[in-house]
């Protein structure tokens, strides 16, 4: 298919196989032996000028001294990365990893190589690594001082501002000033030195991490951005230039951008001698069979060496895998040998999620900021910079919050252990445990414990806001140690159904007291020294949770109290029947019928809570701090709402012991009384909560979106939310879903301090078509939304999320038929004017905007205390979906008790308390601590039994798995197993809407 110099560009898409390709970075591959011979004195000048030499054997390939520069940096992204020097010819060209290096330079003595970037992605959410992402700044601060990269004067200026904030720190007029005197970022500096300054003035509290991100977002979107032009003439014999991007093969005059050709729309690249040919595929829209464009260059050398990177580029973005070497022909060869050789930007991107790297520090050579930078995918700051190199500390690891069992320690050295606390570009990291199962036993340090998060929050760590993403292990010393003990116990307890039934109803009623306690004795605290809170808001919530909060603190002393009979704990001699819990559930559920006055008030305290938060900023500043308080474990909403989700347990514990017992047998009568009751409140309530619900949740993602207005109004209702990749010019690329019954929102997770989402975009479902479209783009579970013209190509990440969206897109769009027109617009008058299409391009003058700047300190709003964990940051970190009916689901399968956890490569099992709520396990030491050590959240987690070849010699073991996370917990009995094993499965798989109605079909 090739001619001389030509390639296929057919390749593997997304859902390919795993993945073949070598990688001298994975585990168990070493880099390339030093083959024999004398050792040639190499020079390699890296991107911050520094100049380095290795000693090489003269018989080595590229790749060796490739890997020994890459591994001189501690570079785990090197792939993006390239060797370049000067050929006899005076032409830049890249060094060949496959070739042996004296081949390529003829007096490597005296060549110097220059190690830059060589990829160049579409998006730099996409480097993972903070060393990458310094690597990469510093090759656009090279860009702009040889003049290779052009810009308006305002993206210049805002270019150099974050170069120097990285590099001096905050702004000073003076020492500001003489800086850009003494060094020289662009051409002709002294025109815009003012526009430079007022940019830098923005940039306060800006660490260098953060503005190296700030510096790729605004270089991104720049047209001549990793741009690399090779002089060419068309046919005609104009004066034109090629470059080859993450996209296709670009064809420039000047510096303007005059055509482009789309990988997906070349068939083939071929060259002969020096014209370089471009066959386009068949366009049956524009009646063009076969199309050939030819390019005449300067030599025959320039056009090889402009067809190999071309060769490389697509390769890279396009394929899943390293293109395997042809097999040599027998008798003569035609055409070039020529293949792309290393890990293709999925490769790489695969490899950081998936495994764990130690964090090494490097230093930044020009920065004066006294600020440590560590080698890691997992970052921590006070602001969130990378969207997704905190990807990884979402995939499977708990989220810790103890004195007693985080260990945190600073990232670089301990100089930067006083600088900021906070989200992920503080100093500090919390890493995962990689001592060894050994180490893992001994008693952790104290002095290494500074600062404990959970749910998004820390403590002791004032003026910041911490991310939920940064994650250790609870370490072994933080719980009971229980094996032989622990079986000795159980083996005293009773084990029949009725008995496990009551224990679950203790259970979970402590931690439903513990959660009306945040309200009654917390929150109403906190209230009562506002003086913004209105009175008639503080009696409601008094009014409605304290006598809630009374009677079920006398219900759980009585049901404490019959356990213990029951268990043979207690010596009190009681006159009747102590092994049956019925009697009471009767007795409270004729008592709360006597309080349902202040059930149906509940909902009506949600909604003057958000009317009053309305009125006052104060207030609402208020609430959201309190929010963050670690004793807040889910969203405030969520604890008010508590008392009508216990009706629903009450309901399911009712039902299960009826069905337990004999009508014959004395507890029956008594159980089936309650459920009666409980059902007839529940016929009441039931309008209310589907409503309040949804209220809430609409609540919520106002708090996690920016950019949109109005969001909250009658008749609205969320159907689902999640990730789907959208097809663009730049590829696939993540965005966030909302599903509303009148709208659709896509956003993409904003550069704010809160981690909040930013909408890009809302299409009105009214008219709305879904089709598949796998076979048209060839991208697997892909389908496209049709409306107004306009066409969205999406894609889920497996056929059943596909399944899902797309049922839950077609009921959406016929609910936005029958409705009375509720999609509004919902976007700010900010994003009004980019909202014009579906595409996001955005101009040079946009990006000095408000888009590239944090809330500036003072201008504190409600948005700057944000919950970082909420189900939407976890459905975008583990790339899934949940639909309202699974918020339904998880509503009725919330459970508490002990369990024993244990570690894949750790000894012994923990004794802890767990509690289920929200798709997440929260962890303490006893059902008495008042904010949970750690959490870990269930979404993309599958749940199994725990393998006779996993050598876990225990029963009643169930394993939670997650790529290559897993842990292994341990109920005191098989009720108890199938208990959690149910409904940890309600959080780990999605409902499908027909699944839900199949499942609650009467029998």
């Amino acid at each position: 298919m090739v001619e001389q110099g030509q390639t296929s560009l057919a390749g593997q898409r997304l859902g390919a196989p795993e993945t073949l390709g070598i990688s001298t970075l994975e585990p168990g591959h070493k880099p390339p032996a030093m083959p024999p011979g004398r050792l040639v004195p190499i020079r390699v000048v890296l991107l911050d000028d520094s100049e380095e030499i290795f000693d090489i054997s003269h018989r080595a390939s590229g790749r060796v001294l490739f890997e020994m520069v890459c591994l001189h940096l501690n570079l785990i992204e090197g792939d993006y990365f390239g060797l370049e020097f000067q050929s006899h010819h005076r032409k830049m060209v890249w060094l060949d990893l496959l070739k042996p290096i004296r081949k390529q330079i003829t007096r490597p003595k005296h060549t110097v190589l220059r190690f830059v970037v060589k990829f160049f992605p579409p998006d730099h959410t996409l480097l993972l690594e903070e060393l990458t992402r310094y690597l990469f700044a510093l090759q656009v601060r090279q860009d702009l001082a040889s003049g290779r990269l052009t810009c308006s004067d305002a993206s210049a200026a805002l270019l150099v501002s974050h170069i120097i904030q990285s590099e001096i720190g905050d702004f000073e007029e003076t020492q500001c000033r003489q800086h850009l005197l003494n060094t020289n970022y662009i051409p002709d500096q002294m025109a815009l030195m003012d526009k430079i300054m007022e940019f830098h003035h923005k940039h306060i509290g800006q660490t260098p991490a953060e503005s190296d991100y700030r510096l790729l977002e605004v270089a991104c979107r720049l047209e001549m951005h990793g741009i690399r032009l090779h002089p060419a003439k068309d046919r005609e014999g104009t004066k034109l230039s090629l470059s080859v991007a993450h996209g296709g093969v670009l064809v420039f005059q000047g510096h303007n951008r005059i055509n482009s050709f789309n990988w997906s729309k070349i068939r083939k690249l071929s060259f002969k001698r020096r014209r370089f040919l471009i066959k386009l595929r068949a366009d049956p829209s524009q009646n063009v069979n076969q199309d050939t464009l030819e390019f005449l260059m300067t030599s025959r050398d320039c056009c090889k060496m402009f067809w190999k990177i071309c060769v490389e580029y697509h390769a890279f973005f396009r394929l899943f895998e390293e293109p395997r070497p042809k097999p040599k022909p027998v008798l003569f060869s035609r055409g070039s040998s020529f293949r792309f050789s290393g890990r293709t930007q999925k490769q790489v991107m695969d490899y950081v999620k998936e495994n764990e790297f130690k964090k090494l520090p490097f230093d930044r050579k020009h920065s004066r900021v006294q600020y440590n930078s560590g080698l890691s995918p997992l970052r921590s700051a006070q602001h969130q910079v990378p969207n997704q190199a905190v990807k990884q500390s979402w995939e499977g690891s708990f989220l810790v919050s103890s004195e007693d069992s985080a260990v945190i320690r600073p990232r670089g050295n301990s100089s930067s252990s006083t600088q900021r606390n906070g989200c992920s570009d503080q100093t500090y990291t919390i890493q995962e445990d990689n001592r060894s199962p050994a180490a893992k036993q001994q008693p952790v340090d104290r002095a290494e414990v500074t600062c404990a998060l959970v749910n998004g929050h820390a403590d002791d760590c004032r003026g910041a806001t911490p991310s939920p993403l940064i994650s250790p292990m609870l370490n072994d010393t933080g719980a009971i140690r229980a094996d032989d003990e622990e079986d000795n116990r159980r083996k005293n307890c009773p084990t029949d159904n009725a008995y496990c039934i009551a224990k679950e109803l203790l259970s979970t009623e402590r931690t439903y007291l513990k959660d009306l306690e945040l309200i009654t004795v917390s929150f109403q605290g906190v209230l009562d020294e506002e003086d913004c809170v209105p009175d008639t808001l503080k009696t409601l919530l008094s009014s409605t949770y304290e006598p809630l909060h009374s009677h079920h603190t006398h219900f759980l002393q009585e049901l404490e109290e019959r356990l213990s009979l029951w268990e043979g704990r207690c010596n009190m001699q009681v006159k009747g029947e102590i092994h049956c819990v019925g009697d009471l559930l009767l007795k409270t559920v004729q008592e709360l019928k006597g309080l349902s006055a202040q059930l149906q008030m509940i909902s009506e305290c949600v909604f003057a809570l958000e009317r009053a938060c309305v009125a006052s900023h104060r207030l609402e500043h208020v609430c959201r701090e309190f929010e963050l308080q670690k004793v807040c474990y889910v969203p405030l909403n969520v604890f008010l709402l508590s008392p009508l989700h216990r009706l629903l347990h009450y309901r399911q514990i009712l039902d299960r012991l009826c069905k337990h017992y004999q009508p014959t047998q004395s507890d029956y009568s008594d159980c089936r009384a309650a459920l009666d009751d409980v059902c007839e409140l529940e016929a009441v309530l039931h309008p209310g909560l589907e409503e309040i619900e949804n209220y809430q949740k609409l609540l919520e993602l106002q708090k996690d979106l920016i950019g949109v207005e109005h969001l909250v109004v009658t008749g609205r209702q969320l159907i689902r939310l999640g990730c789907l990749s959208k097809l663009s010019g730049k590829g696939l690329q993540q965005r966030m879903f909302f599903l509303f019954n009148d709208v659709l929102l896509y956003s993409t997770r904003g550069i704010t301090s809160t981690n909040q989402f930013t909408v890009h975009k809302q299409l009105p479902l009214r008219g709305m078509t879904i089709r598949e479209s796998e076979d048209e783009w060839g991208v697997p579970h892909s389908f496209t939304l049709m409306v107004q013209q306009q066409s969205l190509v999406v894609a889920a990440w497996s056929e059943s999320e596909m399944e899902k969206w797309m049922e839950d897109l077609k009921m959406a769009v016929d609910m936005a038929e029958e409705s009375n027109g509720l999609n509004a617009d919902l976007l700010t008058a900010s994003k009004d004017a980019k909202s014009s299409g579906v595409s996001e391009v955005e101009s040079e003058d946009d990006l000095c905007g408000s888009r590239t700047s944090l809330p500036r300190n003072g201008n504190s709003s409600a948005n700057t205390f944000h919950r970082g964990n909420t189900t939407a940051h976890v459905c975008w970190h583990r790339n899934t979906s949940v639909s309202m009916l699974d918020f339904s689901i998880a509503i009725e399968n919330k459970l508490s008790g002990n369990l024993l956890r244990k570690f894949k490569n750790s000894n012994g099992w923990q004794k802890l308390w767990v509690v289920f709520t929200n798709f997440t396990l929260f962890f303490y030491k006893t059902h008495e601590d008042e904010y949970p050590l750690a959490s870990l959240p269930l979404l993309g987690y599958s749940v199994t039994h725990a393998g006779e070849s996993e050598n876990i010699h225990k029963d009643h073991v169930f394993k939670l798995h997650f790529k290559s996370h897993i842990y292994y917990f341990r109920t005191d009995s098989e009720y108890f197993f199938e208990r959690w094993m149910t409904v940890i499965r309600s959080a780990t798989v999605s409902a499908s809407r027909t699944r839900y109605l199949n499942r609650t079909e009467p029998d």
